[in-house]
């Protein structure tokens, strides 16, 4: 019986982790420009329109390596 109150406590702290992270990724435009930056891809022609956050994606993707190896170095 142990083990499943454990479980339960992992899936509370996971879901409110996802919680915290969609409402960091909802008011982070308003204060970080992100998804704007120079090199993003943003094409416009007519009622077609292209969207890729390049540069964006290599800053998250830097940051959250980062984050990553400072909480789990050996």
């Amino acid at each position: 019986m142990s083990s499943f109150n454990e479980f339960g406590k992992i899936i509370i702290i996971i879901g409110l982790l996802l919680v915290a992270a969609g409402l960091l990724v909802m008011f982070s435009g308003k204060f970080f420009n992100l998804g704007r930056l120079p090199g993003d891809i943003f094409i416009r022609k007519g009622n077609f329109t292209f969207y890729f956050p390049i540069v964006t994606t290599i800053l998250l993707s830097i940051l959250l390596s980062l984050i990553l190896n400072i909480f789990f170095r050996r």
